[in-house]
């Protein structure tokens, strides 16, 4: 993982960490723009609001994941979703490794989506996050 450093202050704060299949980033200074998301072959900038709300429910997904293990058997799949008014987020496999998909409601309507191999490493970097 590559982050540089961080300046001083949340809002001024400015990072990318990056992994094998996936990049998250923040740039506080930004005028409109201040978050980052990017996959093999694809980036988008995100606004304050809908980067936080991926996060959010990023992070939400995961622990509805990480308790429905003890409830399906080893064979069962499984698709969760959650929403905000900005981002729509998805985690769809099994709950020890599952891929992870998001679409912009709102504004710009783009989408993204990482596979199973990236999302352990992409949320490890979504919970050490001090930005908010």
């Amino acid at each position: 993982m590559v982050a540089s450093s961080p300046s001083p202050g949340p809002n001024l704060q400015r990072f990318v960490k990056e992994g094998q299949g996936w990049r998250i980033g923040w740039n506080g200074a930004a005028p409109t723009y201040q978050g980052l998301l990017g996959g093999n072959g694809w980036a988008l900038e995100l606004t304050t609001t809908e980067f936080q709300d991926f996060c959010r429910l990023a992070q939400r997904l995961a622990q509805t994941m990480a308790t429905m293990a003890t409830e399906l058997m080893d064979e069962e799949r499984i698709a969760c979703e959650a929403e905000s008014e900005a981002v729509w987020v998805e985690v769809e496999g099994f709950p020890h490794t599952y891929s992870l998909r998001f679409i912009l409601t709102t504004g710009r309507q783009c989408e993204g989506a990482w596979p199973a191999t990236a999302v352990p490493e992409l949320l490890a970097a979504i919970g050490g996050l001090t930005l908010f």
